[in-house]
């Protein structure tokens, strides 16, 4: 069972920064083989959604509000520890992530720029397409809409 939890980045531990650094490291950078600017400045302003198993960090989403990224709330760097993925946790992170944005935002529609290979996982979820591919980072992404 996996326990999820949202902080904002002055809540957030040596402990926990270290992990969702390092899973976010393994996953972008080493997994996808895609060189990368992670620590960009933008932790400061997210919410950070951790997902922990047995004490390990094996998910991990950063949330936006209207105007800290895009115009409208987003969610980005989602991403779940590769083993762990069989198990779908990936489902259950976007929608604590969703559910977080309903209850403490007040603009209700989501923008995300998703990985193109992801596209019918994120339609499981409410959101739809929205404009062309383009490359992000060297990878094709995205942009959808849930509303």
């Amino acid at each position: 069972m996996v326990e999820f939890s949202v902080k904002t980045f002055n809540e957030i531990t040596a402990s926990e920064m270290y992990q969702m650094l390092r899973l976010r490291s393994e996953v972008f950078v080493v997994e996808q083989d895609c060189v990368y600017q992670d620590i960009d400045n933008k932790d400061q302003k997210a919410f950070h959604v951790f997902g922990f198993k047995n004490q390990e960090l094996i998910a991990y989403s950063r949330i936006f509000d209207s105007g800290d990224y895009f115009n409208l709330p987003s969610i980005g760097r989602i991403v779940v520890k590769e083993e762990e993925r069989q198990f779908k946790y990936g489902y259950e992170l976007v929608d604590k992530s969703i559910q977080y944005i309903l209850k403490n935002f007040t603009e209700k529609s989501i923008l995300i720029s998703a990985q193109t290979y992801l596209l019918k996982f994120y339609n499981s979820l409410g959101f739809i397409q929205q404009g062309e591919e383009y490359l992000e980072d060297g990878i094709p992404h995205i942009k959808m809409l849930r509303s």
